[in-house]
């Protein structure tokens, strides 16, 4: 941390990093926008209970942009502590570029055709017509994409694989459960809604799955991804690789099936 060792602050600070990130802000609102100046988007979180050393610890920043972090946010919290920063306080940070494991690679370039298909959605969206067995099954099509590839097959590989080898219970990894969980949630009420007919609630569900998939992903493919890949071995990624293969044995050529279908929902709304 950067302060002094003989601070009077270390103690307290001690004690906020081993509070929640929500509670933390609360009190300390402009943390929020320090916290933005370093891509950890805590305020836009679903569960926002991690510990500070925890979000921290998971974003795996560089020393001397974490000790420039800690600096500000000490300086949040205890305005007359003397503060050994970095000039420019660790804010301008060169653009981070991520090695991933083979198996964790794979789920990555999986995240690319989720990425393809939700950028479809306000296309979908804007000319779905609920009243015709066309514009229906429209929707059900997109549908069948999130619960087959992107949950059944990518989700379920995450829970019941990737996520195994962590506490379920730490508050990192059920932040990731619980954007699971809601996205499934707008699922369940885009099919009520299609059988309704009803429109607006469709219309409200896909643009609130859209938006959950987008920061979800990313906050996957730059936060959870490495900070799990530093913490898995040698030995449990290899066990990783083998339950992935079978997995894709298990669902055949679901890639191939579901690049076709973006491929040809690309073609006609983006052609």
């Amino acid at each position: 941390m950067a302060i002094n060792e003989s601070s009077p602050y270390e103690e307290g600070m001690e004690e906020y990093m081993n509070r929640g990130i929500k509670d933390v802000i609360t009190e300390h609102p402009e943390l929020e926008a320090i916290l933005d100046d370093y891509d950890i988007g805590c305020g836009a979180c679903m569960v926002g209970t991690c510990l500070l050393k925890d979000i921290v610890d998971v974003h795996g920043l560089p020393s001397e942009t974490e000790r420039a972090l800690m600096g500000r946010i000490t300086k949040v919290i205890y305005p007359n502590a003397e503060i050994e920063t970095s000039e420019d306080d660790g804010k301008a940070q060169a653009e981070r570029t991520f090695a991933y494991s083979p198996p964790v690679q794979i789920l990555v370039d999986e995240h690319k055709l989720i990425k393809r298909l939700i950028a479809l959605i306000p296309c979908i969206t804007e000319s779905m017509d609920l009243t015709t067995e066309d514009g229906r099954q429209l929707v059900l099509d997109g549908v069948d994409f999130i619960k087959t590839y992107a949950d059944s097959f990518h989700h379920a590989k995450e829970e019941d694989l990737l996520f195994k080898y962590f506490d379920a219970d730490s508050e990192i990894v059920s932040a990731f459960h619980e954007d699971h969980r809601v996205a499934r949630n707008h699922v369940k009420n885009i099919l009520e809604g299609v059988s309704e007919k009803n429109r607006a609630k469709v219309a409200e569900h896909l643009g609130a799955y859209n938006e959950l998939l987008q920061v979800h992903i990313k906050r996957e493919d730059e936060i959870l991804y490495p900070w799990m890949d530093r913490n898995i071995s040698s030995e449990q990624e290899t066990e990783l690789a083998a339950s992935f293969d079978e997995v894709a044995d298990r669902f055949g050529d679901v890639n191939e099936r579901y690049e076709v279908f973006v491929q040809r929902l690309e073609k006609s709304f983006l052609n």
